[in-house]
């Protein structure tokens, strides 16, 4: 998984995984999930993400089973 904040235009994109994309859904005008042939996401594009998502203040915790 990545996740990049491109701070110039204020975009954050999680990468959950590198396949192929065939489709693109918009939960609304500033958000984009990126799909693949399997209908699993492979990205989501979150436009404003300083405001929408606290970015690019992040954190990341790996919890153990």
């Amino acid at each position: 998984m990545k996740v990049r904040y491109f701070e110039d235009s204020d975009t954050l994109l999680i990468e959950f995984r590198d396949a192929p994309i065939v489709e693109t859904r918009d939960l609304d005008e500033n958000t984009a999930l990126d799909l693949d042939a399997q209908g699993n996401i492979c990205a989501m594009t979150i436009e404003h993400a300083s405001t929408r998502a606290d970015a690019p203040r992040f954190s990341f915790e790996k919890v153990a089973a």
